[in-house]
């Protein structure tokens, strides 16, 4: 007579616990070597660019720069991406990187709701939360951001670290970027008196900011939950790994980050940006003021353009740029991602770009700009500042996005671009 083996009782998954894929994830493979002479330009650039800034317009716009070019360090080794996070997610049910956003946004909303709500801030800052109207505009606008998003390749922070990083390719990407953002500013009388309510803050209707902070936690912890029970039901291939140092302090200075470690880097960076300069980190409202400046230097006259006749606008275009707040950390993400990239020895230009893939590039990065003024920021400006701040619009913005993203991807083929598969080794 045989006995029936016992029945193992099923393993319990915790919140915590990796969800399976399909197949296990790939080793890194090692770093090449360290590329000196990018190294020691980055470098070189960057204390020139910090020194004249601190001389010429004193430690906040210092600080702001390097800031921005810590951002820079942590976007590159970290490999934070969002337009990669809603790819994985929409085409194959890989939640990883949306994981690692409820992390980022639930750190950064702690952070902004101890400087906010205690009113702290550095050189007499005052910080106020990131709040936008909800309405056309900003569905329109975070639509068109995400389909942009998926044609050129980048988010508005990856295009910097991207370009940062000697991807050359991307450089079309943020030149479409800038294009369309100084097109949205041209015309700005078509869309900006699209229908639109009141921005909602949750600290105005729950009791402060103790209960909007708690709000955001549930909500992202619910969003983490969904991201979880998405992937191990699709059970979908891993995410590729990038080239890495062996040993903690080589692979701290020189190779890739968990993205648990860039979020909580990216938060802590972000909310030093609110505490020196008083408002959310931001990229996009500084594209505008370049295209804007380069149009005036082509004969144009931007100053009679109602969006730069707006009282911020017009102080922001008259000012120089490196007195500007988002074109601080703008340069600085890119000096940033240089010095990651040469130091990990992976930095490099890149050639050869076909001719559909560089028409996705400028047609995705003008969409973008454009997209960006109308919903008023982007996956920085809108979505994570107005999710860290209790801003609705901000939670709207993401929810819209992942429609775009969706939208996106079935566009991505047209120009000879692949999405990922459920069959593929990484995704």
């Amino acid at each position: 007579m045989t006995t029936a083996p016992p029945e193992q009782a099923p393993s319990r998954r915790g919140p915590l616990t990796p969800v399976p894929t399909s197949v296990p994830a790939p080793a890194a493979e090692p770093l090449p070597p360290v590329r000196t002479a990018p190294l020691l330009g980055a470098a070189l650039v960057g204390a020139a660019l910090t020194v004249y800034t601190w001389a010429e317009h004193g430690a906040k716009p210092g600080v702001l720069l390097l800031l921005g070019m810590g951002l820079g360090v942590a976007l590159f080794h970290s490999r934070f991406g969002f337009t990669s996070a809603w790819r994985q997610l929409i085409a194959v049910g890989n939640g990883t990187g949306l994981r690692a956003h409820t992390l980022l946004l639930g750190t950064t909303a702690t952070l902004f709701a101890l400087i906010i709500g205690t009113g702290t801030g550095l050189f007499g800052a005052k910080p106020a939360p990131s709040a936008g109207p909800i309405g056309l505009g900003l569905l329109i606008g975070a639509f068109l951001f995400a389909v942009g998003m998926q044609l050129g390749g980048a988010c508005a922070s990856g295009t910097l670290f991207a370009v940062g990083s000697g991807q050359t390719t991307v450089l079309l990407t943020l030149g479409g970027f800038i294009a369309g953002s100084t097109l949205a500013a041209w015309q700005w009388g078509v869309w900006k008196d699209l229908p639109a309510a009141d921005p909602v803050l949750f600290s105005d209707h729950l009791g402060g900011w103790f209960g909007s902070w708690l709000l955001t936690l549930v909500l992202l912890a619910g969003v983490y939950v969904l991201a979880r029970r998405v992937q191990a039901r699709r059970n979908p291939p891993p995410i590729g790994v990038p080239p890495s140092a062996r040993g903690s302090l080589a692979r701290a200075i020189r190779g890739s980050w968990p993205l648990a470690a860039g979020a909580l880097v990216l938060a802590v960076l972000g909310a030093g940006v609110l505490l020196v300069s008083g408002g959310a980190w931001g990229i996009t409202s500084a594209f505008a003021l370049w295209g804007a400046k380069f149009a005036g230097v082509l004969g144009a006259s931007p100053e009679t353009w109602d969006y730069w006749k707006q009282a911020g606008n017009a102080a922001q275009l008259h000012g120089p740029v490196l007195a500007d707040k988002n074109s601080l950390t703008d340069i600085g993400i890119m000096v940033g991602a240089a010095v990651a990239a040469a130091a990990g020895g992976v930095w490099q230009l890149h050639r050869g770009l076909p001719a559909r893939t560089a028409l996705a590039a400028v047609l995705g990065g003008v969409l973008m700009g454009v997209g960006a003024r109308m919903a008023g920021g982007c996956n920085i400006g809108a979505y994570l500042a107005g999710i860290a701040s209790g801003s609705l619009h901000g939670w709207i913005w993401g929810a819209v996005a992942l429609i775009g993203t969706w939208a996106g991807l079935r566009l991505r083929p047209l120009f000879g671009l692949g999405n990922p598969k459920p069959g593929d080794s990484v995704c």
